[in-house]
C-alpha cells in the first residue's frame, strides 16, 4: 500500500474532513503504538508500512509497554484533545489500516507485545 492509499483508507474509515486531520490522527496513533513496542519490533513494523508513515512509529522512545487498551485510548484522547470515544474511533481507523498493510505474521508479533484487547482496535477481534 502506498502512502496516499494508506491515508485515503484512514480518511474513509475515520470519516475525516481533510488530509490535515488524517495526518494528525495517524501520526498520534502510530507514535503511541510505536512507543509500546520494543525498538526492534517497531523497526520491523515500520519496514512494512508505506514510506512516509514509518517515521511516526519510530518517533517514540519504544518499549513503554504496559498500557492496556483503555489507557492507550485515554492517552490518545489527551494527545488529540478529544473524547475517549473519538480517540477509540481514531485508533481503530488507523490501526485497522495498519492491519491491512502488514503481513499476518507481523501483526501477530505486534499484538504479542501488547496487552489483551488491542486486536479489536486493529479490526481483528478474532485474534484476541
Amino acid at each position: 500500500m502506498r502512502h496516499d492509499e494508506f491515508l485515503a483508507t484512514v480518511r474513509e474509515r475515520g470519516q475525516y474532513a481533510d488530509r490535515v486531520e488524517v495526518e494528525r490522527v495517524t501520526g498520534a496513533v502510530l507514535g503511541l503504538l510505536g512507543a509500546r513496542l520494543t525498538p526492534g519490533e517497531a523497526e520491523d513494523l515500520a519496514a512494512q508500512l508505506p514510506e512516509g508513515t514509518e517515521d511516526a512509529v519510530l518517533a517514540g522512545p519504544g518499549s513503554q509497554g504496559g498500557l492496556g487498551v483503555e489507557e492507550f485510548v485515554a492517552t490518545l484522547a489527551q494527545r488529540l484533545e478529544s473524547t475517549r470515544e473519538t480517540a477509540r474511533w481514531d485508533a481503530s481507523a488507523v490501526l485497522s489500516t495498519v492491519a491491512d498493510s502488514v503481513t499476518g505474521g507481523q501483526l501477530n508479533q505486534v499484538l504479542g507485545q501488547l496487552q489483551i484487547g488491542y486486536a479489536e482496535l486493529f479490526g481483528k477481534p478474532d485474534l484476541a
